[in-house]
């Protein structure tokens, strides 16, 4: 294995070497967690074993949540209609009964009507930064001239893997105990830069032809990011020393945007791409006693997961040790104008990104969400200063270079403290280390610290509904909750399956202050006793999940979640997507829909406005155990001898037509 791997011999490939990093958690903080936050709040008020909390706090929910919640209770039933599917684990996708699973996208497809054709065993960077790249994770769907059948698609790529993408490159050998393990080849400069081109992201238009989603290819807003498309940085930490290199010594432009995971659309059209993992990039030490090395070891950089830093300078921090500064931000494009420089907006802060949903307010201005993905990392929120105009889309362009970071606190008497982090106030002053709002939004994990933000369980999506004034938070896992803190409500010390948290903003205001909160769910099979799920009695064996990711609400304002983390291994299935029930006394309900072949993740899911199309990305798949590009767990989607396995975005549509999961 080559030496920038560290992992320890139980890691045999590039997923498992993420998440065994992810694993880590770096909060040095004695800040409650969000563990300890649940053990005190519900130990005292006699919470009941098995049970879900279900509350409705009529002053903070507004008169149409009620109504839904009303008429929910009144009916007792789900509001999702379909034949469930079984869950399991084999080399193919499954989808409910009466839907199409259509792959509309794979990695290495034509992007434009000139591009190259997808040859594997001769890949360039060239060719692939005019095809679709690799390992697709968040959705966005942006309608052309209002229509639901013609738009834009946008992607994110989020990372790469080498042992599955290229061929006599990976190998079988042998650990250090004689055990066999994914042997990684060398990392040459051709290898490094067809990585870098695979990653970012894809704009390409598409429209429904014969009721089937279909690329257009001649589109002429169609495009691609990759670590070579120029950048700029924009907000309080724009221009500022500790963003400034050889290279760009004004510390405005940056070349490129990585490991994009979740994002968001902006309510006036443009696309957010979440930059997430971007410690793992970097290689090199800092120069002795230089003034990063603590903002760097609270996010873990540099990791060394990839040789990028052996044939490009600005990777090693030893020759550019500003660099890791410029990446871990919110990066906002506009998809309409192929020209356009895309924009790293430092005002919502520097961290692992998971996601950028939004919400307009009833005062018109825009509130973001966004997880922080890691164990006892936080989740926060953005607040525009200036109210959306939805009849100049100009005068909206630039409004996130200005507004409100807040994190989060969450009380044990079920309140939630938005908390401001503005340079200035509080803790968050020159005394330490905060000369301005540059070193606030740069240290945006450090500013929580000081603050008491809640160390939550690896947060990652955090999407917020428009019809109920709530926010659902996934929280994928935390291994590392030490024993003592289980209870009924939030009863593993190991928290394997993560939990989702709801929350209840006040009066249905999302830029308040002051919110509440629920456990809608605690994840995990319920027919384990010690597991502590808390799934209704009427979800099947084939209904419950662990490892909640990523979510979406759909036009009916139903929640629906995607998984990352099930395996054979570790729960007996596939991750895939779950109908999950938030109201009345289906609360806590969830079914199968979509499954993912062995070795994937399920990115995305996003529903295009009619509801009739849910966009899923297929991320990683084959990518279990021992698995090569000569030797994948699976073929998938080609299921072709000379094609590798494929990372692919699938448009899900109903039979005949309809809304997906309605009867």
């Amino acid at each position: 294995m080559n030496e920038m791997f560290k992992p320890d011999d139980e890691v045999v490939n590039l997923t498992e070497i993420r998440e065994a990093e992810e694993d880590v958690g770096r909060n040095p903080s004695d800040n409650p967690t969000m563990g300890d936050i649940i053990n005190r709040r519900f130990s005292r008020r006699g919470f009941l074993g098995g049970s879900l909390a279900v509350t409705a706090i009529a002053s903070t929910v507004s008169p149409l949540a009620l109504m839904i919640a009303d008429e929910a209770r009144a009916e007792g039933a789900s509001a999702f209609s379909f034949t469930e599917v079984e869950a399991g684990v084999d080399e193919t996708h499954h989808v409910a009964e009466g839907y199409d699973a259509d792959v509309l996208l794979r990695w290495g497809d034509k992007v434009f009507a000139d591009s190259p054709e997808f040859d594997p065993m001769n890949q360039t960077p060239e060719s692939q930064a005019r095809q679709f790249g690799y390992n697709n994770d968040y959705v966005g769907f942006i309608p052309l001239d209002g229509a639901d059948d013609h738009g834009l698609l946008v992607v994110n790529h989020e990372y790469t893997n080498a042992e599955l993408m290229f061929p006599n490159w990976a190998t079988i050998g042998k650990d250090s105990e004689g055990k066999d393990k994914v042997m990684m080849g060398e990392f040459t400069k051709d290898i490094v830069d067809i990585e870098m081109a695979a990653h970012g992201g894809t704009v390409i238009e598409i429209r429904k032809e014969n009721g089937k989603w279909v690329p257009v290819l001649d589109g002429r807003m169609n495009r691609r990011l990759h670590v070579g498309t120029e950048m700029e940085i924009t907000g309080p930490a724009a221009g500022h020393e500790r963003l400034k290199t050889n290279a760009d010594p004004s510390g405005t432009k940056v070349l490129g945007t990585l490991n994009n995971c979740a994002g968001g659309v902006t309510p006036w059209g443009t696309w957010l791409m979440a930059e997430e993992n971007f410690h793992g990039y970097f290689l090199g030490e800092l120069p002795e006693g230089h003034r990063e090395t603590v903002n760097y070891e609270r996010y873990g950089a540099p990791a060394g997961w990839y040789n990028w830093g052996a044939h490009h300078d600005r990777f090693d921090v030893s020759k550019e040790p500003n660099e890791p500064n410029r990446f871990g931000w919110v990066v906002e494009v506009d998809p309409m104008d192929p020209d356009s420089t895309p924009k790293k907006r430092t005002a919502l802060g520097r961290s692992k990104h998971e996601g950028a949903e939004s919400v307009v307010n009833k005062d018109g201005r825009v509130v973001f969400y966004c997880g922080d993905d890691e164990r006892f990392d936080y989740v926060y929120k953005f607040v525009t200063a200036a109210a959306y105009n939805p009849d100049d889309r100009a005068a909206n362009m630039d409004l996130l270079d200005d507004g409100t970071l807040y994190v989060a606190r969450f009380n044990e008497d079920g309140t939630l403290d938005w908390m401001p982090l503005v340079h200035g106030e509080g803790p968050l002053s020159a005394e330490n280390g905060f000369a301005s709002q540059a070193d606030v939004v740069i240290e945006a994990r450090r500013a929580g610290d000081l603050l008491g933000a809640t160390k939550m369980d690896r947060p990652e999506d955090v999407q917020p509904n428009a019809m109920t004034g709530k926010v659902y938070c996934m929280l994928t896992n935390n291994t590392r909750r030490k024993e003592g803190q289980e209870n009924a409500a939030n009863p593993r010390a190991d928290n394997a399956f993560g939990h989702i948290v709801e929350i209840t903003e006040t009066d249905g205001d999302f830029a308040s202050t002051k919110s509440t909160w629920e456990i809608l769910l605690k994840c995990g099979d319920p027919s384990v006793a010690e597991v502590g799920a808390t799934f209704s009695s009427a979800t099947t064996k084939d209904g419950w999940f662990g490892m909640p990711d990523n979510c979406a609400i759909d036009a009916d304002g139903r929640l629906w979640v995607s998984t990352d983390g099930n395996s054979a291994k570790a729960t007996g299935r596939a991750d895939g997507l779950w109908a999950v029930d938030t109201e009345g006394d289906a609360r806590a309900t969830s079914k199968l829909f979509f499954r993912v072949p062995v070795g994937a993740e399920m990115c995305g899911p996003l529903f295009d406005p009619s509801g009739e199309t849910v966009f899923l990305a297929v991320q990683h798949p084959g990518d279990e155990g021992l698995a090569t590009y000569e030797q994948p767990a699976t073929r998938w989607p080609d299921f072709s001898d000379d094609l590798p396995v494929r990372p692919a975005v699938v448009a899900v549509t109903r039979q005949g037509g309809g809304k997906i999961g309605m009867a």
